[in-house]
């Protein structure tokens, strides 16, 4: 019996990138073997043990077979018989399919080192192909190593434009899709999933609704990028940048999509396309089975950014508008939210040709203005003896007037 350390950990440790899991593969070993030593086995489709102390995963080394489409129709064989080579050759890239001995051999018959040193994501063999997941997770890969400077060989983008066009990719369950996305999300280059997706032709399949945002133009005072699809990855870089959650780069994803719905002829206006991007960002998140709190900040940021970009002019007239967004995003009780939605909304204006350092003073602006208007309680109201829905009309109108006055005063200062 053998045992090699194999995979991520390998691999993490070539490229001097910290390692937070290690897996091993076991070869010459029967689930019996591995029992008997302690071991406890967690894997229902092919033997995976937990090592009784360190409680690292070890796999018994096996082949698959494809028997049915999508990613789950495989049958796994898996026994003493099996070689290491046998069992990295089902692995999906050669850089993740380089093994290490127990005496710091590395074991590395596909070239994986290689394309280390050469920054190139190379698919291992043809069995690539049968399983559709694998080009999400190559999309993740060239996003989690785009600092590195990973490109995509050719021939693997070629084989993924084929799985795209082949349909397989249609068999993924929501979970998956939005399990690899929500890891892309979490990368420092986010975009470059969607970059890689849309190459090749995965994205229309996935995420239509994002596609369909190449190839529209916006108006080139405001966009001097012009196209929708290039801002939109624009927008995910900058709210990255920015230090954004995975609910704001969801967002600032989805943003747009109400620009898609413009016709032609409009072009390159796109008057409401903040309330039209409702209904896509509806569609997307439930068809992708997204998180509740990714897809309510989508939908707000969707249907605000706009007014959040106008108030760069302020002016005592706005006071109903922002007194309406602070209710209508529940900023009162949920300012974290509301913290999130002003990020993203900078991310916006900055992801633009040339607008990357323009300042975005409003986000500051109406942080500070609903910390004033929340020192506006019921108290002095109840005192006065109102009662009832009055005090909430009462606290309303309070508001309304310190907002006026507050705009009023950023308007004299700009001014001056």
């Amino acid at each position: 019996m053998n045992i090699y350390l194999v995979g991520g950990a390998v691999r993490d440790a070539l490229l001097q990138l910290p390692v937070y899991d290690r897996d091993y593969v076991v070869v010459g070993a029967t689930p019996e073997q591995l029992l008997q030593q302690g071991y406890q086995q967690v894997g229902k489709d092919f033997p995976v043990f937990l090592h009784p102390g360190n409680k690292h995963e070890y796999a018994l080394a096996r082949t698959e077979r494809k028997a049915g489409t999508g990613y789950t129709g495989f049958i796994c064989d898996f026994g003493p018989e099996v070689t290491l080579e046998e069992d990295l050759r089902r692995r999906d890239l050669t850089i993740n399919a380089i093994a290490r001995s127990g005496t710091n051999e590395l074991i590395d018959p596909y070239g994986g080192v290689a394309d280390i040193q050469a920054r190139v994501l190379r698919h291992v063999s043809d069995a690539f192909s049968e399983d559709p997941l694998r080009v999400l997770r190559v999309a993740r890969f060239a996003a989690r190593f785009h600092h590195l400077g990973f490109t995509l060989a050719e021939e693997t983008q070629t084989l993924m434009t084929a799985m795209a066009a082949g349909g397989e990719l249609a068999t993924l369950t929501p979970e998956r899709v939005w399990k690899e996305t929500e890891k892309a999300l979490a990368s420092d280059n986010p975009q470059v999933f969607f970059e890689v997706l849309r190459e090749c032709g995965a994205l229309a399949v996935l995420f239509p609704e994002v596609d369909a945002l190449f190839g529209v133009p916006g108006p080139k005072t405001w966009h001097p990028e012009i196209d929708t699809g290039l801002h939109t990855m624009m927008v995910i870089k900058r709210a990255t940048e920015l230090g954004a959650g995975l609910p704001c780069r969801f967002a600032a994803l989805c943003h747009d999509l109400g620009k898609a719905l413009t016709p032609a002829e409009k072009w390159p206006s796109h008057h409401h396309h903040g309330e039209l991007g409702i209904a896509p960002i509806q569609a997307l998140s439930a068809r992708l089975k997204v998180p509740t709190e990714h897809r309510e900040l989508a939908v707000l940021m969707s249907r605000w950014h706009i007014c959040l970009h106008r108030l760069a002019l302020p002016s005592p007239q706005q006071a109903h508008t922002v007194l309406e967004l602070l209710d209508h995003t529940d900023a009162w009780r949920r300012p974290e939210r509301f913290a999130e939605l002003l990020l993203c909304a900078q991310a916006d204006l900055q992801g633009r040709a040339g607008f990357q350092s323009r300042p975005y003073p409003q986000r500051a602006w109406l942080w500070q203005w609903l910390q004033e208007l929340k020192q506006i309680t019921a108290q002095p109201f109840v005192a006065q003896g109102l009662k009832g829905p009055a005090i909430g009309e009462a606290i309303r109108a309070a508001r309304l007037v310190r907002l006026e006055q507050l705009l009023a005063e950023k308007q004299q200062a700009q001014s001056d």
